[in-house]
């Protein structure tokens, strides 16, 4: 595990882009804090990437992570989509590259099987597991933050089977 066990989980998107930072520590993983950022919607997009990246660098620099998951894009068949969250995306990473963060991206079936153990598990079950893996009385809410607390677990747990394998 890095020094520090706080990883930051990122759900990229030009609009909103889902956060949430967990830790473990030898009791399991917890929840540190979890939010979205927005951008408004008739805003240019060169102006709201730029909102993003600073939104993200300010998160970097007072949460102070060990490291960054990333969920990759899932190309659908809305190629304008797919370029803005891909921008949105690129925006994170400059973030953590600049700030000196090791960044980890993750499919989004590889954050569903680490969490509910099948790849193709559907949103509610993804939800539920996050509220149960970290004792919470609610889903955290919305999906975009619930996906990117789920991409930290992911990471977290990712991390955790490869020191077992290195021992």
């Amino acid at each position: 595990m890095e020094s520090r066990s706080i990883v930051l989980g990122v759900d990229p998107g030009i609009a909103t882009t889902g956060f949430g930072l967990v830790g473990e520590d030898a009791a399991g993983v917890y929840l540190v804090r979890y939010g979205v950022i927005q951008t408004p919607a008739h805003t240019p997009v060169p102006e709201r990437l730029r909102q993003l990246y600073d939104e993200v660098c300010a998160l970097l620099r007072t949460a102070g992570p060990a490291a960054v998951a990333v969920e990759e894009l899932f190309f659908n068949r809305n190629v304008t989509t797919a370029l803005t969250v891909g921008q949105a995306r690129g925006v994170a990473l400059l973030a953590a590259a600049q700030a000196g963060l090791p960044v980890y991206e993750y499919k989004p079936a590889e954050v569903k099987q680490a969490l509910v153990g099948y790849g193709r598990a559907d949103k509610h079950q993804m939800q539920e597991m996050v509220r149960l893996m970290l004792g919470l009385a609610d889903i955290p809410r919305p999906d975009d933050a619930a996906d990117a607390v789920a991409v930290a677990i992911c990471h977290l747990h990712s991390q955790r089977l490869r020191r077992l394998a290195e021992e």
